[in-house]
């Protein structure tokens, strides 16, 4: 993405978007986003007043739920899909760095 590049985009970890912006880019309504939290599908940060701020990262994370959501998958399949994804991430991330020691 050109503005990520040239610096014109935080980190994609770090948490600045409110939860009007972030309901807004990924287009559900900030009620949606509050049971996706609900049920532990997503969880931002928190400022120090307590105000959710969300990151790229959380934003992508928003929009695999959205995707799963629309062919179909409750939430508990979406939670579980997450789950096993995670997983694989970690463990190819562990791989990885496994091969790198050799």
């Amino acid at each position: 993405m050109l503005g990520r590049e040239q610096g014109h985009f935080p980190p994609s970890g770090q948490a600045v978007y409110a939860i009007s912006v972030a309901a807004e880019l990924s287009g559900v309504g900030v009620q949606t986003l509050r049971l996706y939290e609900q049920h532990g599908l997503i969880t931002p940060a928190r400022s120090a007043g307590g105000t959710r701020r969300y990151s790229g990262d959380d934003l992508a994370r928003l929009a695999r739920i959205i995707a799963l959501a629309g062919e179909g998958i409750n939430l508990a399949g979406i939670g579980r899909i997450l789950e096993l994804e995670d997983a694989n991430s970690a463990l190819a991330a562990e791989r990885d760095r496994l091969r790198d020691q050799r």
